[in-house]
Parts: structure tokens; C-alpha cells; sequence
């Protein structure tokens, strides 16, 4: 499946190329094979990897020195500087993204997630989720300077294009913070629709912050005294969203993980958007960025390992390219390089092309709307387990059970949230769950309810 997804790459390239200059770069955050993977949006062209830490179960050694759980991205304001957030190990490594060599290391507070300079560069501004408080790091010294109390579970950092502003929604707390930048205080709470806010996009009139627990897209102004002026129902596990402007407009993209959608709503400040696209996706969006000319946008696929490339200008998908494993955050940086040293110290995806993925479905006959995708990646002599589902009873606890002619097996249990939704993890020896090449007997997944009806939920599509 890569090697047709580079395949088709290729053939599209004639079309792709025109949006992107020689130089440009796509970098995704690769949470579970500890990458950063990097594309040419001239060619969409996967060009490498930079690898930032070991596979499981070397990365759980007491010894471990790498990074885990690679998860979060921004850049610098002169393009020259990749911040990549390791949520496991909670540091931001600092990579130099002509040579793709790692600059420095910073390690912060508990569970570090989202990371982003000031417009003016002087100062990176992370997110320490597991914490209270935003991390503010001088780029040169490599060192923590001071910190930023907010709510709990400080989810994202972004600035007002002039700087005047920074925008924090939370993770735990039904609470985006506005920090003076200046001062460095919290100068208003803005109450959100729910707890659970992943991600924004911010321009000089207003803020939009997803709402992943309820499904949600929030929108408020950037100016005072920031008041929310919509909340758009956007669908399950909603995750990221950009802004891009083109000739026909200012435009919002949202990826919409449980439905495996990209929503595409039109600006329009001052009054409520309007949808004027819906695009089908690969398995479970989840990050999104724009090139500065809006005429592409760039989307990781997290259960898919890839990344798909859409012309803004028709809302159409061009191009899927393979990337590392569960891509989370997505940056598009224009100018990241000026010559062929930009593809230098970068490796190949190696052990994480072999993934498997899956799709869970409904009895036959079931009315049921629950739905499931799955990813098993392989981690050298394990592989871990992603699920994503949707349509679930808000709260119930459900299984992922793996049936076969022995005995069942219990893989996992997990809870619905709010809005119906899960996702949850697992490690084991897995790809046996891959038919293609083996005559061994067949083995399937289901999500059962974890009462003691046990009724089957979801089971494999064949």
C-alpha cells in the first residue's frame, strides 16, 4: 500500500508541484516511531525521517536516552528552526531544518504538547499539558526563562500575527486563557463548550479552537474582550485546524477524525462561517496546515501513516505520501532550505512501513452508527494497537476482544467519552492479525460492550 501511495504521488506530481517552491517542507510528528518525517510539497515526495528516539521496548529501558512520544511541531518566524514536543519524554528538541541536524534539547514539566515561537522569534512558548502553565524558552540559550500559570492542562500556544496576544485553550479545564504577551499574564478566561481543546488557528480577528471530547468548533474574537461569538458542531474527535487564504477567499479546514472527514468552512469575520466543502479523507485526520499561498493544504492521516495534499482551489485530495507512525501535528514551512543539503541526515521509515490497518464495522443488520478504524504498527518484536471509534453509548466501557479458533483474548478496555467517542492503545505481537501473506488460521477483532451482556458491537471487515 506505500509503495502505491508513492506511486500515485508520482503520477500526480505534474499538478501537485504547482503550489510549492524547490525548498519547501512538510514535517509531521510521528507519535509512535519517535520521527519526524519530511516531505517535499514540490514533489510530495516523502524525502525521510528524522529519528528522534528508539522503537518499544528499548524506548521503556531505565537507561533510555531518546525521545518518546513524539507529538507536537511549530517553527520559527525566519523558517529556519523546526520545535518538535516529545509528550513521553517531555522535552522540545530544536532541529535546524537546512541540515535536519538536532540543534539542542530542552527538557520542561509533565507531558509537554504543543509548542510555537513568538512572531518576533524571540521566545518559544510550549504548552506543559500534564501542568499548569505554559513553558517560555529562550531559543539561543536553550534554557526554560520563565513560566506562564493557566488553567489546568494547557493544551496549545498561538500568537496574534502582531504579537500582542497569545491564545491558550485547555485539555482539562473548560477554560482558554489570553495572556498579555508583554506582561506575561492571563488578562481573560474564556469559558469553552467543553473540556477537551487539542488545537486552534488564531489571525488578527479571530481564534478557533476544536473541541475533540464533544465534537465541537469553537470560535471567538482577537480582540477584546474575546467574546465567542459561535460554536459549530463538527463531528467526532474533531482535531486540528488552519487557516488559508487564496483567490477565492479566507477559508477554515477542520479534520474531523471519526467521521474521516475535512470540513471546509468559509470566513467570513463579523458573521457566522459558512460550509462550502466536505472532503472525504484516509483514516482518522488529524493534523492540518496550509502553504502560505492557500492553494494547498496538507493532512495527516493517524491511523493511516500517511499524508494527503489538497488543492484548496477545487477541495480535492492529489497526492497521499506514507509517513511515519500515528502522525499527530502537521507543519507546512515555506523556505525551510535553499539547496540540496536539505535533504541531508535524513533516514528511511525502515521497520514503521510494516503497518496493518483495519476496519471495524457493525453486525450485519445492526442499525448501529458506531464505526472503528484500526492501525497496528509494527515496534521491531512488538507492534503497538491504535483504535479509533465513534457511534459508542457516551460513558459505556467497551472491549476490544481478538477471536480465532482458541480461546478469546482481551486486548483492551476503554470508555466512550461525552460524545461517543475512544481512542485507545495496546502493545502486542499483532501482526498476526495480517492475512494477506499466511495461511494460518484467521484471527479478528471486535469491540464488545464490557458488561456482562457482552453485545458485540463491531466487528473486522473482511
Amino acid at each position: 500500500m506505500k509503495r502505491l501511495w508513492a506511486g500515485f504521488a508520482l503520477f500526480v506530481c505534474s499538478v501537485a508541484c504547482l503550489a510549492a517552491q524547490g525548498g519547501d517542507r512538510v514535517y509531521t510528528a510521528d507519535q509512535a516511531s519517535n520521527t519526524v518525517s519530511v516531505i517535499d510539497p514540490a514533489t510530495n515526495k516523502l524525502l525521510g525521517v528524522i529519528r528522534l528516539g528508539d522503537d518499544v521496548p528499548a524506548a521503556l529501558s531505565p537507561l533510555y536516552r531518546g525521545e518518546l512520544l513524539v507529538h507536537g511541531l511549530g517553527f520559527s518566524p525566519d523558517h529556519k528552526t523546526l520545535d518538535v514536543i516529545s509528550i513521553g519524554s517531555n522535552s522540545v528538541t530544536l532541529i535546524d531544518t537546512q541540515t535536519n541536524k538536532i540543534k539542542g534539547k530542552v527538557y520542561v514539566g509533565r507531558s509537554t504538547h504543543e509548542g510555537f515561537f513568538r512572531p518576533d522569534g524571540r521566545e518559544l512558548w510550549v504548552t506543559v499539558r500534564g501542568e499548569n502553565y505554559v513553558s517560555v524558552i529562550d531559543p539561543l540559550q536553550m534554557k526554560e526563562v520563565r513560566r506562564i500559570e493557566t488553567a489546568n492542562g494547557p493544551g496549545m500556544v498561538l500568537f496574534r500575527p502582531d504579537g500582542r496576544y497569545a491564545f491558550v485553550p485547555s485539555s482539562f479545564t473548560p477554560e482558554c486563557d489570553v495572556i498579555d504577551t508583554a506582561r506575561y499574564q492571563v488578562i481573560a478566561r474564556i469559558p469553552q463548550a467543553s473540556p477537551f481543546s487539542p488545537n486552534l488557528a488564531v489571525d488578527q480577528d479571530e481564534v478557533w479552537f476544536t473541541l475533540k471530547d464533544t465534537g465541537q468548533t469553537q470560535i471567538i474574537s482577537a480582540e477584546p474582550p474575546f467574546a465567542t461569538t459561535t460554536t459549530l458542531m463538527t463531528g467526532p474527535i474533531t482535531n486540528h485546524v488552519t487557516f488559508v487564504r487564496n483567490k477565492y477567499g479566507s477559508f477554515a479546514y477542520v479534520t474531523v477524525g471519526g467521521k474521516n472527514e475535512v470540513l471546509v468552512y468559509r470566513r467570513r469575520p463579523g458573521l457566522d462561517p459558512v460550509q462550502v466543502a466536505t472532503i472525504q479523507s484516509g483514516d482518522l485526520p488529524h493534523g492540518v496546515w496550509g502553504s502560505d499561498n492557500g492553494e494547498r493544504i496538507y493532512v495527516g492521516l493517524e491511523n493511516g501513516d500517511g499524508v494527503e495534499a489538497v488543492d484548496t482551489l477545487q477541495n480535492r485530495i492529489i497526492a497521499t505520501i506514507p509517513v511515519g507512525q500515528l502522525p499527530q501535528a502537521l507543519v507546512y514551512v515555506s523556505s525551510a532550505t535553499i539547496s540540496d543539503v536539505g535533504n541531508a541526515n535524513l533516514q528511511s521509515l525502515g521497520e514503521a512501513e510494516r503497518a496493518i490497518h483495519l476496519e471495524l464495522a457493525p453486525p450485519r443488520g445492526s442499525i448501529s452508527p458506531a464505526h472503528a478504524s484500526v492501525a497496528i504498527n509494527s515496534l521491531g518484536l512488538i507492534d503497538s494497537l491504535q483504535i479509533a471509534a465513534t457511534g459508542l453509548e457516551p460513558g459505556k466501557a467497551y472491549q476490544l476482544i481478538l477471536r480465532g479458533d482458541g480461546p478469546e483474548q482481551a486486548l483492551l478496555q476503554f470508555n466512550a467519552n461525552s460524545g461517543g467517542s475512544a481512542i485507545a492503545q495496546t502493545l502486542g505481537p499483532l501482526k498476526r492479525l495480517d492475512h494477506r501473506n499466511t495461511k494460518a488460521p484467521r484471527l479478528v477483532l471486535e469491540v464488545r460492550s464490557a458488561t456482562e451482556a457482552r453485545e458485540t458491537i463491531l466487528s473486522q471487515v473482511p
